[in-house]
């Protein structure tokens, strides 16, 4: 089974394409952070950050081009894809992502002030 579940905060503004035919495609990068923690002696282990690059296609990258800005919280649940590419000096580079199923916002909307007839 290939399942990845993720909740962690937006790094920067999504960057979004369009392909083929006019297909939506959303990438942003997410970290997530295991928080640190005391060992019995005494000795601090940091918090933990890292970063993850995630890929949504159609309606899910459409909802990111709208809604998603860097600082916000997702929840993100998808499909490890690995791909590989040659970079300018033709060494073979490798680049993980995780491909979202299903996406949710979790930062709350800020209020809007009732408007005025």
């Amino acid at each position: 089974m290939n399942k990845v579940m993720l909740i962690g905060n937006v790094g920067a503004d999504p960057e979004i394409r369009y392909v083929d035919a006019g297909v939506c495609v959303a990438s942003v990068r997410l970290a997530t952070t295991e928080r640190g923690y005391k060992l019995q002696n005494g000795t601090e282990v940091p918090d933990r950050t890292e970063w993850h690059n995630i890929v949504l296609w159609r309606q899910l990258a459409e909802t990111v081009e709208k809604y998603v800005h860097k600082g916000d919280k997702l929840y993100i649940e998808g499909k490890i894809h690995t791909r590989s590419y040659d970079d300018r000096n033709g060494v073979k580079r490798y680049v993980t992502e995780v491909w979202a199923d299903a996406m949710e916002m979790l930062t709350p909307k800020p209020a809007t002030a009732p408007q005025n007839p």
